[in-house]
């Protein structure tokens, strides 16, 4: 089972069970103050995932290592390749 499929399958759960509890399909009678707390909920929880991801995000660009041996590597790479165009008759 694919991450996606995981992702979906827990938001049709979450999904069926608001919806079953704030229309009464299962007959319990909830206080309103968990009615007033339930019907809300979707929208609480994507403010949090939407926190959540931009937490990450930003995490990971704070952490975000440089490669500087790759880098140099690169660059050495770069001045062959110009190198080897030039004596091919190409000019920059």
């Amino acid at each position: 089972m694919t991450k996606l499929a995981q992702w979906l399958w827990g938001l049709a759960l979450l999904g069926s069970t608001w919806a079953a509890l704030t229309m009464g399909a299962l007959g319990l009678e909830l206080p309103s103050s968990c009615r007033e707390v339930l019907w809300p909920l979707p929208a609480y929880l994507l403010v949090s995932a939407g926190c959540y991801a931009l937490g990450t995000v930003g995490y990971r660009v704070a952490t975000f290592h440089d490669c500087e041996d790759a880098a140099r590597e690169l660059q050495s790479q770069i001045q062959e390749a110009r190198a080897d165009l030039t004596r091919r008759g190409l000019r920059f």
